[in-house]
């Protein structure tokens, strides 16, 4: 099983979350049901068969979060070796195509949001930059073509 790296952050985020829908979230899935099926038949019932999908949709996601968390090593910033890209560096980067420079911090996949800048070390980008110091270069295939990034600087999270 592939062990997956997350900061202390991402391990209360998920955590919280498999709490929530284990709690509050299989009480509202229950309550849907028990409400669908007061209407009678339930082989012409549209909202229990989607109350039953919900539900499926939610036990899911619960497991993929046990699965997570199960696998998960919790990494403390503090420790982040500043000299090369790895998990939990913030790395800014020269994107040449766009002639600006860009900062990502590589994380799980399961932490990745690329609205706030953290990328999954699984990520083409991501992945292209991990043992990289500042001055490489590297180009990157990415579904919109090859970019050429230069490592600018490499701090820990923030």
């Amino acid at each position: 099983m592939k062990i997956n790296y997350l900061s202390q952050e991402g391990f209360d985020k998920l955590n919280e979350e498999l709490r929530d829908l284990k709690t509050r979230g299989r009480r509202e899935i229950a309550a849907k049901i028990d409400e669908a099926r007061s209407h009678g038949d339930l082989s012409e019932n549209a909202e229990y068969e989607a109350a039953k999908e919900e539900q499926a949709y939610m036990e899911k996601r619960i497991s993929e979060l046990e699965n997570a968390l199960a696998n998960a090593r919790v990494l403390d910033e503090k420790n982040v070796d500043l000299s090369k890209v790895h998990i939990l560096s913030t790395v800014t980067v020269f994107n040449h195509r766009s002639g600006k420079e860009v900062k990502y911090t590589l994380v799980s996949a399961s932490e990745a949001d690329f609205n706030v800048g953290k990328i999954s070390i699984d990520s083409p980008i991501g992945a292209a930059l991990m043992g990289k110091k500042i001055g490489d270069s590297v180009d990157v295939t990415v579904p919109a073509g090859t970019l050429k990034l230069d490592v600018k600087n490499i701090e820990r999270q923030s």
